[in-house]
């Protein structure tokens, strides 16, 4: 058991580390622009005109509630980490900006200075709705949340940057981490003070049925003989690791790491290797050539081959789409409370208690998914590595 859990939080970091990087990597796009020109005796009508209608825009925007704003801006990724806003205070915690540039090198400096994106910093600029329509950019190709860098006169300038930022999401998978690594070697810790044949104790009480039941009813049915002790570690790493982030996902105000298809994608990515490394001839073997008939040979064999790297996929989209369909749904229930509130003060109180009700049970069902994703993940992944060992029972017989 000790040697499990010593394992197990090794992996922690290099699986932590492969989806922070999956989540970081950025390179802005080129685009030309044209400049337009006014003519200098238009110029003072149109400027007032201009601002009229841009200050009836914005008072219009101060009225109505935009759901799909609030829903986006909580599931996506930020590089500030964003609690709650009233009126113009906005309870915010900066994040570090990590900008490499070909010419001009690393710059860094705190998000902070970008001032939500109203303000721009060093020659770069956090773009946001209002900058990208005020420019008149192509939203499929600077789309908000980006950082690009701009002129003196605040236009892109179609420079291939990197941007290596500490993000929301990056910062709550170290947490998540740091959180698992320790909680890991306090219960080695206790193992080795008190002994294995000692009754458990506090959350090493909690933690060892939870470590048992995935190593005898998860790994050792599908991965054969001794390899199963070999590939425990790694199955109980992906399993704690994504259900840390998915119960943090549920706290308010948090990161929606999982429900990122960049962090789902670098798990499976980890699953697929595994796959592969646990592979032997006999896998292979009845992949290129199934045992078939010959004429069916050529329809089956790449249907086989599509079908591994197929499962990965489906374990990155699933993961990926039932945790942020979850949220979407929690906060939409929400969004309706002002959505009702704006068209009407006692129609969004009204809707209140039926909003919290729906919420309570939803966060419910959440707090179930939370559990059963993790152990899909986990359950599949082993599935597929036992599958790779095709021909294993008979080595293991034989040896």
């Amino acid at each position: 058991m000790i040697s499990l859990i010593k394992s197990k939080y090794r992996l922690v970091a290099l699986i932590a580390a492969f989806c922070m990087v999956g989540t970081t990597i950025v390179s802005a796009q080129h685009q030309q622009h044209t400049d337009t020109t006014i003519h200098e005796a238009d110029l003072a009508n149109e400027a007032g005109h201009e601002a009229q209608a841009h200050g009836e825009g914005h008072h219009e925007e101060k009225k109505g509630f935009d759901a799909k704003e609030v829903i986006l801006g909580h599931v996506k990724d930020a590089h500030d980490w964003h609690f709650f806003s009233i009126d113009d205070f906005h309870a915010t915690i900066p994040l570090p900006v990590i900008i490499y540039h070909p010419e001009r090198g690393f710059t860094s400096f705190m998000s902070s200075e970008f001032h939500h994106g109203h303000t721009t910093y060093e020659g770069y600029r956090l773009l946001d709705e209002h900058y990208i329509h005020e420019k008149g950019l192509d939203p499929n190709v600077y789309s908000a949340g980006k950082i690009i860098e701009v002129d003196e006169a605040g236009m892109p300038t179609g420079a291939k940057i990197q941007d290596w930022s500490i993000t929301k999401n990056i910062t709550a998978m170290l947490i998540a981490t740091l959180l698992l690594v320790f909680l890991m070697i306090g219960v080695a810790n206790t193992y080795k003070k008190r002994g294995v044949k000692s009754a458990p104790k506090g959350f090493q009480g909690l933690i060892e049925p939870v470590i048992i039941f995935i190593r005898d009813e998860v790994v050792k049915p599908n991965i054969p003989g001794y390899r199963a002790e070999r590939f425990t570690p790694f199955i109980l790493t992906i399993f704690f690791f994504i259900l840390i982030n998915n119960l943090f996902g549920l706290l308010p105000g948090s990161a929606n790491v999982t429900g990122n298809i960049a962090v789902t994608a670098a798990l499976a990515l980890f699953s697929f290797i595994a796959t592969c490394w646990a592979s032997n001839k006999h896998y292979w073997g009845h992949i290129v050539n199934p045992p078939v008939p010959s004429w069916v040979k050529p329809i089956l064999a790449p249907v086989e081959l599509i079908g591994v790297f197929t499962k990965p996929i489906s374990l990155m989209i699933r993961l990926f789409a039932n945790i942020l369909a979850g949220h979407i749904i929690i906060l939409s229930i929400i969004s309706l409370i002002f959505i009702f509130g704006s068209l009407n003060k006692a129609a969004g109180y009204g809707f209140m208690p039926i909003s919290i009700i729906f919420n309570l049970v939803m966060m419910m069902l959440e707090l179930l998914v939370a559990f059963i994703q993790a152990f899909i993940f986990a359950n599949l992944t082993a599935v597929f590595v036992g599958q790779a060992m095709e021909g294993a029972h008979h080595e293991e017989h034989h040896h």
